[in-house]
């Protein structure tokens, strides 16, 4: 277990559990596995490192399960932001599972095919992380009715396509043959997308699960509305969600691109500028579910 010491000052009122920054530090639990198949102890792609707020002993504790970006080809639990969000989350009162999930062989990219594939695997496993979360929330003292799907880019894709795509949908979109099982909707609070989208819009008739979307308005790597192919970004989202009367909310990063820097480029470190901005998403997200989910 790490501990990590981390200082604050509340300033004016009191700071509100789960909207605020409530906690001066937190703890964190490696290479944990959701999976409970006889394969569990050799498969990375089904590890999560769980972050707790230090000395919190409330039960019924909202989860967030974060998932990380990279195209379904690349990335992991340890991506800067996934690590960012967990900690700044765990500090507001949330319990945070950044989670591992399948990757493909081959490069998305804007390949619809293998971008429907890598997709469909990787719903897959966030939906075993929530009935993983959901059998053992007397262990974690979480509430299970208080899961919240979040990711950034393909991890946005994955909470919204969990969330409002049945398996039956998502495989045929993919042209796998999902055999006998029929999964259903997993039971989610809420979904916390940055800078993701969803493949098709009717989707979002099949739920009422309140939606934060955040984005560039540069964004060439997920267009914030649509462009030349089957893939909806978040002011799409938010414009069908408002006709739907899902609740939801969206913020805009005014001449940022993707992962909200300046000019996107996978390879380069994020800067500190973009890690602020990271920060600001964030807190915008965490007052949309203060207001949705905490009445």
């Amino acid at each position: 277990m790490v501990i990590l010491c981390i200082s604050f000052i509340a300033k004016g009122q009191s700071p509100k559990m789960y909207k605020d920054i409530v906690f001066s530090a937190i703890t964190v639990d490696k290479d944990q596995n959701y999976s409970d198949r006889s394969d569990a102890e050799k498969n990375k792609f089904h590890l999560f490192d769980l972050y707790q707020p230090q000395g919190d002993a409330a039960p019924g504790r909202p989860l967030i399960i974060w998932m990380h970006g990279g195209g379904f080809r690349f990335g992991s639990k340890e991506a800067a932001g996934i690590q960012l969000w967990c900690k700044d989350f765990a500090r507001r009162g949330y319990v945070c599972a950044a989670i591992n999930y399948t990757l493909g062989k081959k490069m998305s990219g804007f390949n619809y095919d293998q971008l429907h594939k890598g997709c469909y695997y990787a719903v897959a496993d966030a939906r075993m992380a929530v009935a993983y979360f959901r059998q053992h929330s007397k262990e974690y003292r979480i509430d299970p009715d208080k899961i919240i799907l979040a990711g950034n880019s393909a991890g946005g894709m994955i909470a919204l396509q969990a969330a409002y795509s049945t398996d039956a949908l998502l495989s045929k979109m993919a042209g796998i043959d999902p055999g006998d099982k029929e999964t259903g909707l997993p039971k989610v609070a809420a979904v916390v997308n940055f800078w993701g989208g969803i493949f098709d819009l009717n989707w979002l008739k099949n739920a009422q699960v309140p939606i934060v979307n955040v984005l560039g308005s540069n964004d060439k790597v997920m267009p914030p509305t649509q462009k030349g192919g089957p893939l909806y970004g978040g002011i799409a989202i938010h414009q069908e969600a408002d006709k739907l009367h899902i609740p939801n909310d969206l913020k805009i990063f005014d001449g940022y691109a993707h992962e909200l820097q300046k000019h996107f480029n996978p390879v380069f470190p994020v800067g500190s500028a973009t890690k602020k901005r990271w920060l600001e998403a964030g807190a915008f997200a965490a007052d949309f579910l203060h207001r949705v989910l905490f009445k």
